[in-house]
């Protein structure tokens, strides 16, 4: 019978992060990349990577790097299941805006009870996409991942619908909100500019020249 351990918030950040950094591959994921995303030292994380093994959470090579068990997949995406049903549930009924909904349900993830966010899944109706388009986790672990291209690969004329952001900081979220950027907008490329990859698009009605670091992060689902 295989023994249960308490998990703790920190060592719930390093599986979600290491999913992240890996998905379910088997692939190693370096400490030194580990430490990097959770600004530590490679050190701290060769120390959480010992525990997180003993556990059954990972598996870990000395100066290789770890990777996630099925186990520790199925971990991940429990916690990526909560983080991405409360960014949905503070959007939809507590009226918080995309861009502040991030540091919030980092909190909320780490809440235990399967049955509250059975409860929250069953009120939003089941969503299958978060406020900045990632997929949710359904709670077998399965979820949808649409087919998408980020906007600065797109070919001239070429036109989507912006289905997600690769960048979830407050401050890019908040310039989209300035310039009216926002999922389901429909996004045609009219330019691309040699110099610097910028693009001059219409969107919605309206034409916008944007820098090549805005289109390297909006997601476009391309109309067929």
């Amino acid at each position: 019978m295989k023994k249960l351990f308490f998990v703790t918030r920190s060592e719930e950040n390093y599986i979600k992060t290491i999913f992240h950094l890996g998905g379910n591959s088997s692939s190693l994921i370096a400490t030194n990349a580990i430490a990097e995303q959770m600004e530590t030292k490679p050190s701290s994380v060769t120390d959480m990577a010992k525990k997180l093994a003993e556990k059954g959470f990972v598996n870990y090579k000395r100066y290789q790097g770890v990777s996630l068990t099925d186990f520790g997949i199925k971990t991940a995406l429990s916690i990526i299941r909560k983080h991405r049903l409360w960014e949905v549930f503070l959007v939809e009924k507590l009226d918080f805006s995309w861009d502040e909904v991030h540091e919030v349900a980092e909190q909320l993830e780490h809440i235990k009870s399967e049955k509250l966010i059975d409860k929250i899944d069953e009120l939003l109706g089941n969503p299958k996409y978060d406020p900045h388009g990632d997929p949710i986790p359904s709670k077998d672990g399965k979820f949808m991942e649409r087919d998408k291209q980020l906007l600065s690969e797109m070919t001239l004329k070429s036109e989507g619908v912006c289905v997600g952001v690769k960048d979830t900081s407050a401050a890019f979220l908040k310039f989209l909100d300035k310039n009216s950027i926002a999922l389901g907008n429909t996004i045609k490329v009219l330019e691309k500019e040699d110099f610097d990859l910028s693009l001059h698009i219409q969107m919605e009605g309206k034409e916008l020249h944007i820098s090549h670091q805005i289109a390297s992060n909006l997601y476009i689902k391309k109309n067929d």
